[in-house]
């Protein structure tokens, strides 16, 4: 007989919980996986503030749900929950009735407006996502309607915002409004001083989860981006146009254009409604080590909808991302356990690893670490960290997907320079300039190939020689005396030489001229007599930067071709000596005539359709990835001069979307990319992206 898993919510916690028991049990034909949630998409309700204060845009937190569980054995039903029959096993939405054998509360939580007359009514809250999106255009449209009062007073009450509460919510969203008001000032023409933003709490500081030092460093940051902060106040009273405070034995009320609220959070209705379970503080509901509930041992209760206090502890597990992750995780094992009858059931014991607040894009506090060694690190490895969480958490919900995204919006796209790095990775230059560098790279790829083909890469083996030569060119200028001391010695190593030159400026395109003038040079130079020794003879050829040897695994080579003091920028060349690159071109290239002549052949071709694609804007990643392959290859084997270099750089900054702009790739990408996200693996694993 099938057994049924529902799980309500589609939350941090009820999404990975899917996750886990689909990949444990996918093989099992008689157990069935649904998930219910009201939206057909994961919302990221850590990162809501970054879109009501128009940092990123509104699409960036949100992660679909088809998305997700493409490809695996999970039922995802869009439907709002009413009401859940514990007796018989029912769980009822709006559309449907779901009948389980296990069930997973993780249906999440609501703000709580502590009976405050007019909190619910009159104030914006940000605890969805549509909660974001409404308060954006709120922002938006306050500031614009601003600009047309004449009446200071006026738009100055318009323009006096107000969060309530102090911690993490209301913290990070007043931080990102404090961020958002300038732009908003300048580009309505408003004056900043016309702009009030207060942080009001009953708390004596914001956050009180961080350490107290922590705590006075956020205050500092908000104080010196405008903001006022309230401590101690409670709270009387709210209406359209005012907020009650009260502090100590007085009432003060104040007049304000927006309220923010963000002063707690209580479960949802339908997990609060749920009386056969043992409901407390909060309407968080009391579980068992195993995460059961205490009266129902079907019923599993995760994330913020669990009331649980560890072992050796005094209070309970606090509603946040990485108790979702954790209880996910144990809630998966065990229920697993009990399905299966295999294994043993897991106690729940989380281990935290600190929390973190950021104030707007650019500046953030953290306390972090491992139990009893807890650390706080500066502003900027702050941010570093909480985006490398947020990373982490991707990987596990939409991979490669979500993560190409993520980076998008938060450095590639991101407005105004808000963020950690300010702008320095944002792309601001234009597409149709890189046109120009592409065609050209491809170009010289397509004369590199033909060139080739002229030399006779076709017709018979040239790779010794072509390596061969390169390197003893370097070896006479690293080792000048390896070729002895006499005239005879010193002319054979400066013929090597030459020709090592010669085998070099073919590869790398360097201007024929150039190599006539070197070997000249050596020549001139072995004509020296009996009493000059070999190691004079090399240097005249050239001049040791660098002979760097990296932890015995390669080493950088740099030199010139001729003395410093008539060196021009093509005289520098540049190499990576990789043993294990070495032993492959000497023991399986070199040996084997036939083996040359395929590694020539393939060498010659993929020059030639990288440079046509690059040239037709064909494909345009995938052959400026192969392009900087090539030339990695090409410092590794026979080394670049510096006059060439510029095609790595150039392969790197047509690397990503360079032809779309007067390239094939604007016609052939977008079909491609339907017809490979609809490849049931690639949907599977995530390896592609919008």
């Amino acid at each position: 007989m099938e057994k049924r898993i529902v799980i309500v919510g589609a939350g941090y916690a009820g999404i990975l919980t899917a996750k886990k028991l689909e990949k444990r049990l996918k093989k099992s034909k008689d157990v069935s996986i649904t998930i219910i949630d009201k939206n057909p998409f994961h919302t990221m309700l850590t990162e809501l503030h970054e879109v009501a204060a128009n940092r990123v845009d509104e699409d960036s937190i949100k992660i679909s749900l088809d998305k997700v569980f493409a490809g695996r054995k999970v039922n995802v039903k869009m439907d709002t929950v009413t009401s859940i029959d514990y007796t018989k096993k029912i769980v009822t939405g709006e559309n449907e009735s779901y009948p389980y054998d296990i069930l997973v509360i993780a249906a999440g939580s609501k703000p709580t407006y502590f009976g405050i007359p007019g909190a619910e009514e009159h104030t914006f809250k940000l605890w969805s996502y549509e909660d974001a999106v409404v308060l954006k255009d709120h922002i938006h449209t306050t500031f614009r309607k601003a600009a047309l009062i004449s009446n200071r007073e006026e738009r100055r009450r318009l323009l006096t915002f107000y969060v309530v509460g102090a911690g993490f919510t209301g913290v990070e969203m007043i931080g990102e409004l404090a961020e958002y008001v300038p732009i908003l000032c300048e580009k309505f023409g408003i004056a900043r001083e016309d702009v009030s933003m207060v942080n009001v709490d009953g708390l004596s500081r914001p956050i009180p989860n961080l350490p107290e030092k922590l705590s006075l460093k956020v205050a500092r940051r908000l104080e010196k981006m405008g903001v006022k902060l309230i401590m101690s106040a409670f709270v009387t009273g709210v209406g359209s146009d005012y907020i009650e405070l009260k502090q100590g034995e007085q009432v003060t009320r104040y007049s304000v254009g927006t309220i923010i609220w963000a002063a707690g959070i209580q479960s949802n209705d339908v997990v609060q409604s749920s009386k056969d379970l043992e409901i407390t503080r909060g309407g968080r509901i009391q579980v068992d080590e195993y995460l059961r509930s205490s009266k129902d041992k079907n019923v599993y209760v995760i994330g913020d909808n669990m009331y649980y206090v560890p072992e050796g502890e005094e209070r309970p597990v606090p509603q946040m991302v990485e108790n979702c992750e954790q209880s996910a995780d144990v809630a998966a094992h065990n229920i697993i356990s009990q399905l299966t009858g295999k294994g043993e059931l897991e106690v729940y014991k989380p281990k935290f690893h600190g929390v973190m607040v950021c104030i707007g894009g650019r500046y953030g506090v953290c306390h972090v670490g491992l139990p009893g060694h807890f650390f706080s690190m500066p502003s900027f490895l702050a941010m570093f960290a909480k985006h490398f969480i947020n990373i982490v958490y991707f990987i596990q919900v939409l991979g490669w997907n979500k993560i190409f995204h993520y980076v998008k919006n938060e450095f590639f796209t991101v407005r105004n320079c808000r963020s950690f790095v300010g702008g320095h990775f944002s792309n601001r230059t234009p597409s149709f300039l890189l046109v120009p560098l592409r065609v050209w790279l491809g170009a010289v790829w397509v004369f590199e190939g033909i060139m080739k083909i002229v030399e006779g890469w076709f017709t018979s083996p040239k790779l010794a020689g072509f390596f061969g030569g390169a390197t003893a060119w370097y070896n006479s200028i690293l080792n000048p005396s390896a070729g002895g001391s006499t005239p005879d010695a010193a002319s054979s190593a400066t013929t090597a030489a030459a020709n090592g030159v010669i085998k070099v400026v073919n590869m790398v395109s360097t201007h024929a001229t150039r190599a006539i003038q070197v070997t000249a040079d050596a020549a001139s130079s072995a004509t020296v007599e009996g009493g000059e020794a070999a190691g004079e003879v090399a240097a005249s050829v050239g001049h040791v930067l660098a002979n760097w040897n990296i932890l015995g695994l390669f080493k950088v080579i740099f030199v010139s071709g001729k003395e410093l003091a008539h060196s021009a920028i093509s005289d520098y060349a540049f190499k990576l000596d990789i043993p294990l690159m070495n032993w492959f071109v000497d023991k399986l290239i070199l040996p084997n005539d036939g083996v040359q002549m395929f590694m020539q052949i393939f060498i010659v071709i993929a020059e030639i359709l990288v440079g046509l694609a690059l040239m037709g804007g064909l494909f345009t990643a995938p052959a400026a990835a192969v392009s900087l392959v090539l030339q990695f290859m090409f410092v590794c084997t026979t080394g670049l001069y510096l006059g060439t270099f510029w095609m790595i750089f150039a392969g790197i900054a047509v690397l990503i979307g360079a032809g779309r702009t007067l390239g094939l790739d604007y016609y052939a990408m977008p079909g491609l990319k339907k017809l490979w996200k609809r490849i049931p693996f690639v949907r599977k694993w995530y390896i592609y992206n919008d």
